[in-house]
Protein backbone atom coordinates (compact mmCIF):
# COMPACT_ATOMS: atom_id res chain seq x y z
CA UNK A 1 0.00 0.00 0.00
CA UNK A 2 2.81 2.36 0.98
CA UNK A 3 4.65 1.41 -2.21
CA UNK A 4 1.63 2.26 -4.37
CA UNK A 5 1.22 5.57 -2.56
CA UNK A 6 4.88 6.33 -3.19
CA UNK A 7 4.42 5.61 -6.93
CA UNK A 8 1.43 7.98 -7.09
CA UNK A 9 3.32 10.76 -5.32
CA UNK A 10 6.36 10.23 -7.56
CA UNK A 11 4.18 10.34 -10.69
CA UNK A 12 2.53 13.59 -9.59
CA UNK A 13 5.95 15.08 -8.84
CA UNK A 14 7.32 14.17 -12.28
CA UNK A 15 4.18 15.51 -13.98
CA UNK A 16 4.45 18.80 -12.13
CA UNK A 17 8.14 19.01 -12.93
CA UNK A 18 7.43 18.43 -16.64
CA UNK A 19 4.74 21.11 -16.68
CA UNK A 20 7.05 23.56 -14.93
CA UNK A 21 9.81 22.81 -17.42
CA UNK A 22 7.39 23.47 -20.31
CA UNK A 23 6.64 26.89 -18.84
CA UNK A 24 10.32 27.67 -18.26
CA UNK A 25 11.26 26.66 -21.80
CA UNK A 26 8.31 28.42 -23.46
CA UNK A 27 10.44 31.36 -24.56
CA UNK A 28 12.60 28.99 -26.58
CA UNK A 29 9.66 28.50 -28.95
CA UNK A 30 10.36 32.00 -30.29
CA UNK A 31 13.57 32.71 -32.18
CA UNK A 32 15.74 35.49 -30.82
CA UNK A 33 17.61 35.95 -34.10
CA UNK A 34 17.47 39.36 -35.80
CA UNK A 35 17.36 37.69 -39.21
CA UNK A 36 13.62 37.19 -38.80
CA UNK A 37 13.15 40.97 -38.46
CA UNK A 38 14.87 41.67 -41.78
CA UNK A 39 11.74 43.06 -43.47
CA UNK A 40 10.30 44.88 -40.45
CA UNK A 41 10.44 48.66 -40.18
CA UNK A 42 11.73 50.15 -36.91
CA UNK A 43 8.30 50.36 -35.29
CA UNK A 44 7.57 46.82 -36.43
CA UNK A 45 10.73 45.47 -34.76
CA UNK A 46 9.86 47.06 -31.42
CA UNK A 47 6.24 45.91 -31.62
CA UNK A 48 7.24 42.37 -32.59
CA UNK A 49 9.41 41.96 -29.49
CA UNK A 50 6.73 43.53 -27.30
CA UNK A 51 4.08 41.12 -28.57
CA UNK A 52 6.38 38.10 -28.24
CA UNK A 53 6.85 39.05 -24.59
CA UNK A 54 3.07 39.18 -24.19
CA UNK A 55 2.71 35.76 -25.83
CA UNK A 56 5.27 34.37 -23.41
CA UNK A 57 3.02 35.44 -20.54
CA UNK A 58 -0.18 34.19 -22.19
CA UNK A 59 0.53 30.73 -23.48
CA UNK A 60 -1.50 28.88 -26.04
CA UNK A 61 -3.32 25.69 -25.14
CA UNK A 62 -3.39 22.51 -27.19
CA UNK A 63 -6.07 22.16 -29.86
CA UNK A 64 -7.05 25.81 -30.29
CA UNK A 65 -8.04 27.71 -33.45
CA UNK A 66 -5.20 30.17 -34.08
CA UNK A 67 -5.48 33.34 -36.14
CA UNK A 68 -1.93 34.01 -37.29
CA UNK A 69 -0.75 37.13 -39.09
CA UNK A 70 -0.04 40.85 -38.91
CA UNK A 71 -2.00 43.93 -37.81
CA UNK A 72 -4.99 43.01 -39.98
CA UNK A 73 -5.39 39.80 -37.99
CA UNK A 74 -4.46 41.49 -34.71
CA UNK A 75 -7.14 44.12 -35.32
CA UNK A 76 -9.80 41.42 -35.14
CA UNK A 77 -9.12 41.33 -31.38
CA UNK A 78 -11.28 38.60 -29.81
CA UNK A 79 -11.83 36.15 -32.66
CA UNK A 80 -13.58 33.76 -30.32
CA UNK A 81 -16.23 36.34 -29.58
CA UNK A 82 -16.57 37.23 -33.25
CA UNK A 83 -17.03 33.59 -34.24
CA UNK A 84 -18.94 32.45 -31.14
CA UNK A 85 -16.36 29.79 -30.25
CA UNK A 86 -14.42 29.40 -27.03
CA UNK A 87 -11.09 28.11 -28.31
CA UNK A 88 -9.96 30.83 -30.75
CA UNK A 89 -6.80 32.82 -30.07
CA UNK A 90 -5.33 35.87 -31.78
CA UNK A 91 -1.66 35.62 -32.77
CA UNK A 92 -1.53 38.69 -35.01
CA UNK A 93 1.36 41.14 -34.65
CA UNK A 94 1.20 44.61 -36.17
CA UNK A 95 4.00 45.08 -38.71
CA UNK A 96 4.81 41.38 -38.96
CA UNK A 97 6.13 39.73 -42.10
CA UNK A 98 6.52 36.22 -43.48
CA UNK A 99 9.98 35.96 -41.90
CA UNK A 100 8.57 37.13 -38.59
CA UNK A 101 6.04 34.31 -38.67
CA UNK A 102 8.79 31.79 -39.45
CA UNK A 103 10.69 33.06 -36.42
CA UNK A 104 7.77 32.39 -34.09
CA UNK A 105 5.99 29.29 -35.44
CA UNK A 106 7.75 27.14 -32.85
CA UNK A 107 4.85 28.06 -30.57
CA UNK A 108 2.30 26.92 -33.15
CA UNK A 109 4.14 23.68 -33.88
CA UNK A 110 4.47 22.84 -30.19
CA UNK A 111 0.81 23.37 -29.26
CA UNK A 112 -0.62 21.69 -32.39
CA UNK A 113 -3.75 23.78 -33.00
CA UNK A 114 -6.98 22.33 -34.33
CA UNK A 115 -6.76 24.90 -37.11
CA UNK A 116 -4.65 27.87 -38.22
CA UNK A 117 -6.00 30.79 -40.23
CA UNK A 118 -2.93 32.43 -41.78
CA UNK A 119 -2.91 35.88 -43.39
CA UNK A 120 0.53 37.34 -44.07
CA UNK A 121 2.59 39.07 -46.77
CA UNK A 122 1.51 42.68 -47.17
CA UNK A 123 4.24 44.11 -44.91
CA UNK A 124 6.94 42.28 -46.88
CA UNK A 125 5.88 44.48 -49.80
CA UNK A 126 4.97 47.61 -47.86
CA UNK A 127 8.19 47.96 -45.86
CA UNK A 128 10.56 47.57 -48.80
CA UNK A 129 11.47 49.42 -51.97
CA UNK A 130 8.44 48.78 -54.23
CA UNK A 131 10.75 48.50 -57.25
CA UNK A 132 12.27 45.28 -55.88
CA UNK A 133 10.24 42.24 -57.04
CA UNK A 134 9.81 40.24 -53.85
CA UNK A 135 6.83 38.06 -54.79
CA UNK A 136 8.97 34.93 -55.10
CA UNK A 137 10.43 35.38 -51.62
CA UNK A 138 7.00 35.96 -50.08
CA UNK A 139 5.52 32.94 -51.85
CA UNK A 140 8.41 30.73 -50.73
CA UNK A 141 8.15 31.93 -47.13
CA UNK A 142 4.40 31.35 -46.96
CA UNK A 143 4.79 27.78 -48.19
CA UNK A 144 7.63 27.28 -45.69
CA UNK A 145 5.29 28.35 -42.87
CA UNK A 146 2.54 25.99 -43.99
CA UNK A 147 4.83 23.00 -44.55
CA UNK A 148 6.63 23.52 -41.26
CA UNK A 149 3.40 23.56 -39.26
CA UNK A 150 1.95 20.56 -41.09
CA UNK A 151 5.13 18.55 -40.62
CA UNK A 152 5.06 19.11 -36.87
CA UNK A 153 1.28 18.82 -36.58
CA UNK A 154 -0.26 16.83 -39.46
CA UNK A 155 -3.77 16.99 -37.96
CA UNK A 156 -3.82 20.79 -37.90
CA UNK A 157 -6.09 22.20 -40.60
CA UNK A 158 -4.30 25.01 -42.43
CA UNK A 159 -6.46 27.76 -43.91
CA UNK A 160 -4.35 30.04 -46.09
CA UNK A 161 -6.12 33.37 -46.54
CA UNK A 162 -5.29 35.39 -49.64
CA UNK A 163 -3.65 38.81 -49.17
CA UNK A 164 -6.16 41.65 -49.22
CA UNK A 165 -6.09 44.33 -51.94
CA UNK A 166 -4.92 47.85 -51.05
CA UNK A 167 -5.56 51.34 -52.37
CA UNK A 168 -2.25 51.35 -54.28
CA UNK A 169 -2.05 49.81 -57.76
CA UNK A 170 1.64 48.91 -57.54
CA UNK A 171 1.10 46.70 -54.51
CA UNK A 172 -2.11 45.22 -55.90
CA UNK A 173 -0.35 43.87 -58.98
CA UNK A 174 2.11 42.00 -56.76
CA UNK A 175 -0.63 40.87 -54.40
CA UNK A 176 -2.58 39.39 -57.31
CA UNK A 177 0.56 37.56 -58.46
CA UNK A 178 1.19 36.07 -54.99
CA UNK A 179 -2.45 35.08 -54.50
CA UNK A 180 -2.54 33.45 -57.92
CA UNK A 181 0.56 31.42 -57.06
CA UNK A 182 -0.93 30.27 -53.74
CA UNK A 183 -4.15 29.20 -55.46
CA UNK A 184 -2.29 27.25 -58.15
CA UNK A 185 -0.22 25.42 -55.56
CA UNK A 186 -3.07 24.53 -53.25
CA UNK A 187 -2.83 20.93 -52.05
CA UNK A 188 -5.50 19.40 -49.85
CA UNK A 189 -2.98 17.74 -47.59
CA UNK A 190 -1.22 21.06 -46.97
CA UNK A 191 -3.76 23.89 -46.97
CA UNK A 192 -7.12 25.17 -48.08
CA UNK A 193 -7.34 28.58 -49.74
CA UNK A 194 -9.69 31.11 -48.15
CA UNK A 195 -10.03 33.79 -50.81
CA UNK A 196 -10.52 36.92 -48.69
CA UNK A 197 -9.18 39.01 -51.57
CA UNK A 198 -12.34 38.30 -53.54
CA UNK A 199 -14.65 39.85 -50.93
CA UNK A 200 -12.52 42.96 -50.35
CA UNK A 201 -11.68 43.90 -53.94
CA UNK A 202 -13.79 46.29 -56.02
CA UNK A 203 -14.32 46.20 -59.78
CA UNK A 204 -11.22 48.35 -60.33
CA UNK A 205 -8.88 46.07 -58.41
CA UNK A 206 -8.62 48.19 -55.26
CA UNK A 207 -9.81 47.53 -51.72
CA UNK A 208 -13.45 48.53 -51.25
CA UNK A 209 -13.54 51.98 -49.67
CA UNK A 210 -16.36 51.09 -47.29
CA UNK A 211 -14.31 48.21 -45.82
CA UNK A 212 -11.04 50.04 -45.05
CA UNK A 213 -9.78 52.73 -42.72
CA UNK A 214 -6.66 53.78 -44.61
CA UNK A 215 -6.36 51.78 -47.82
CA UNK A 216 -4.72 48.76 -46.18
CA UNK A 217 -6.30 48.09 -42.77
CA UNK A 218 -9.96 47.16 -42.48
CA UNK A 219 -12.79 48.64 -40.45
CA UNK A 220 -15.46 46.93 -38.38
CA UNK A 221 -17.62 46.33 -41.44
CA UNK A 222 -14.61 44.64 -43.04
CA UNK A 223 -14.22 42.31 -40.08
CA UNK A 224 -17.90 41.48 -40.21
CA UNK A 225 -17.54 40.48 -43.86
CA UNK A 226 -14.47 38.41 -43.00
CA UNK A 227 -16.27 36.58 -40.20
CA UNK A 228 -19.30 35.93 -42.39
CA UNK A 229 -17.04 34.41 -45.03
CA UNK A 230 -15.20 31.99 -42.73
CA UNK A 231 -18.01 30.97 -40.37
CA UNK A 232 -18.94 27.91 -42.50
CA UNK A 233 -15.33 26.71 -42.16
CA UNK A 234 -15.47 27.14 -38.40
CA UNK A 235 -18.68 25.12 -38.22
CA UNK A 236 -17.01 22.26 -40.12
CA UNK A 237 -14.30 22.10 -37.47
Amino acid sequence: MKYNLFKIIFFLFITQLSNSQAIIDYGNLFSKSDKFLKYHDEWGKVNYLKKINEFNKNQLSFGQVVFLGNSITEGGNDWGNRLSISNAVNRGIGGDTTLGIIGRIGEIKYFKPKAVFLLIGINDLWNNDPSIPSENIIQKNILTIVKSIKKASPETKMFLQTILPTSKKLYNLKIESINSFLKRNQQKRLYKIVDLYSIFVNDKGYIKEDLTTDGIHINEKGYEEWVKYIKPLIKDL
